[in-house]
């Protein structure tokens, strides 16, 4: 039976945590509140003694309560009020005890996170007592739209601390062995914190790039530590922070990529020369390896101006030293605001969450305006000289496709056919073929041919209300490593393959090929909402189909033409993945890594292992190693 005894009074606003410790004989209760304040009380136990006699001396008054049924009283004082936070203070922690020589020793030690950005420990002075501030963890002192921390924690052994902010991240910071009051920044794990809307492997498969509604785009790679023979992938770069919810991207060949966004316009951005060194260093590729021709001509970084959301460029020359505090120029607006908060640093490990949130920024280099509605898809050449792009339809006008050229940045071509949002692009590899697929339950194909003026793609095949396969919307497509079928995936559990795309039989002029499915109709079991066809095939020359589903399930399968009408032996299943390495949510989009190999690994010339890459609305992106000669 619960008893209400004592009500402690003294905060001013909303109590936000309490903690309780035992330290010998007595019980100590820290709280913390929207009133900036830190408040310690102390509970001991209060002897029967004498009445006592007046006397005018200043004290704490003491709260007493008995604890019915027995003798003992208890008294509580305010101990303490700590008050060093400039905003509400979210989170209050003892340091955990831990057991020396028999019995539980509590250190007087507490560690508090606030929305002023600050994480701070605190300690009773050795002579006087008196809780003082012993160490200040501040960041993201400069530009960043973050709020402060949510909650923080000690290490068991007190060493290491760990606090979370707004924006998904986790921060952690060791003491230094030298100097036990500083404290620095460690390399934590991070990524999305909302839904994670597509990803791609770089060209050369040395890292990924993901996108996702949390309004970021995201890169990450293996970091090569020295005498070590473990990989671990960390977030080396947060090229973009946006103010729409990320939808799609494309890479532009190794150091530019194209992203779409909830907005009408599409945005190119390219590496700075800072991510450049700094990737280098990371993961062991020398520089000259990465870029050749421009390295010379590049910015060093980004910065988004104040009321801004786009990345600018930053030169060598624009980043200002700061003057010194005594000067008259401090006192102009623009001094105490710089424009650019962009600061080049020397990374040699994954940087620490305050810098991704502003040094790591790639500069957008140009927008691409012509869609109507909300960008939805994305997507680029072999030969990184044509982007297609489509957005949000409900009309056939607005969901035509239109395709740009990534050296003018112009518009080449719309290509209008498709009644509802086409929902995936994909260009085969020999460049040959552009293949859509729709909500209005249809795929089309384009075929380029090059006339003067450049490439035009016209369209050669499509299913229309006769032909249709597909009875839900087609969530996406692929095309297998030689060009000659594409596979499509939909809401209604059908996976198919059709074909065959083969030039030699297509003959010139306007005529419609005739492409059938080549598969007997996989039932995946549940809404197919990505397929990924790996470049690289078993030894046997089967294709290897990674399907994921709306349940969060990725299988493998692979597929293997054979004869002239499809037979039942054509699909082989041959891993489905189990709970713990499936997402937990629908899975948005998978990457085949383009090479044999491991990233980060110097197997690339073995080519048992290939990659998968996934991301899904359960926030996660997963790279798998599949072993090739075991499916």
């Amino acid at each position: 039976q619960f008893q209400k005894t004592l009500i402690l009074s003294g905060h001013e606003d909303w109590i936000r945590g309490i903690e309780w410790a035992v330290c010998d004989e007595d019980l100590f209760l820290a709280s913390c509140a929207q009133d900036c304040l830190i408040r310690i009380w102390k509970v001991c136990t209060k002897s029967k003694q004498l009445p006592e006699t007046e006397d005018d001396s200043i004290k704490l008054k003491e709260n007493v309560f008995t604890v019915k049924d027995t003798d003992t009283a208890y008294a509580i004082i305010l101990e303490s009020v700590l008050a060093g936070h400039e905003n509400w203070v979210y989170a209050v922690h003892w340091q955990t005890s831990f057991s020396k020589d028999g019995s539980m020793q509590q250190p007087m030690r507490i560690l508090s996170a606030s929305m002023d950005k600050t994480v701070i420990i605190w300690e009773p002075d050795k002579e006087s007592g008196v809780w003082l501030e012993q160490a200040s963890v501040r960041v993201g002192e400069v530009g960043g739209n973050t709020l402060g921390f949510f909650d923080c924690q000690f290490s068991p052994d007190g060493s290491m601390i760990i606090a979370h902010a707004f924006h998904g991240a986790l921060h952690l910071w060791k003491q230094t062995t030298v100097n036990k009051k500083e404290w620095t920044p460690e390399v934590v794990i991070s990524g999305h914190f909302n839904s994670v809307e597509d990803v791609k492997w770089d060209p050369e498969g040395e890292f990924i790039i993901s996108v996702g509604s949390d309004q970021t785009t995201r890169l990450f790679a293996p970091w090569k530590r020295k005498q070590e023979t473990e990989v671990t992938w960390h977030e080396i770069a947060r090229p973009q922070v946006h103010g729409y919810d990320m939808r799609c991207l494309a890479m532009i060949g190794r150091f530019q990529f194209v992203s779409g966004a909830d907005e009408k316009v599409l945005r190119v951005f390219r590496a700075p020369k800072n991510f450049i060194e700094n990737f280098s260093n990371i993961t062991g590729i020398p520089v000259e390896k990465l870029c050749s021709h421009q390295s010379s001509d590049l910015p060093e970084g980004a910065a988004v101006p104040a009321l801004g959301l786009s990345n600018k460029a930053v030169f060598e020359g624009d980043m200002t030293v700061q003057p010194d505090e005594d000067e008259e120029t401090f006192n102009s607006i623009s001094n105490q605001y710089p424009e650019v908060y962009f600061q080049p640093l020397v990374l040699t490990e994954p940087p620490p969450e305050d810098h991704l949130l502003q040094n790591t920024l790639w500069p957008e280099i140009q927008k691409l305006y012509g869609h109507g509605y909300e960008i939805f898809c994305v997507a680029c050449n072999n030969a990184n000289t044509v982007i297609a792009s489509a957005c949000k339809a409900s009309k056939k006008e607005h969901a035509a496709i239109i395709l740009w050229s990534t050296t003018s940045w112009k518009k080449l071509q719309s290509l209008s056919f498709h009644n509802l949002t086409v929902t995936q692009l994909a260009f085969s590899p020999n460049d040959k073929f552009l293949l859509a697929v729709s909500r209005d339950r249809n795929w089309s194909l384009w075929r380029k041919q090059d006339s003067e003026s450049g490439p035009v793609f016209s369209c050669c095949a499509y299913t229309d209300k006769n032909t249709v396969v597909h009875s839900r919307i087609i969530w996406t497509c692929d095309w297998t490593p030689d060009s000659k079928y594409f596979i499509t995936g939909s809401r209604d559990k059908k996976v198919i393959i059709w074909g065959q795309c083969d030039l030699s039989v297509m003959t010139e002029g306007n005529v419609l090929y005739s492409i059938k499915p080549c598969s007997t109709v996989l039932d995946a079991g549940d809404s197919v909402t990505a397929v990924s066809i790996s470049r690289v095939p078993t030894p046997d020359g089967r294709y290897i189909v990674a399907v994921g589903l709306e349940n969060g399930k990725i299988i493998l399968y692979t597929w293997k033409q054979s004869g002239e009408e499809p037979t039942l032996a054509d699909w082989t299943m041959c891993v489905e993945m189990d709970d713990s390495q499936s997402h937990a949510l629908a899975v948005k989009r998978l990457c085949w890594r383009h090479h044999a190999g491991r990233a980060g690994h110097n197997d690339q010339n073995s080519s048992e292992w290939l990659q998968l890459a996934s991301c899904g609305a359960d926030h996660c992106v997963k790279i798998f190693n599949v072993n090739r000669f075991a499916l």
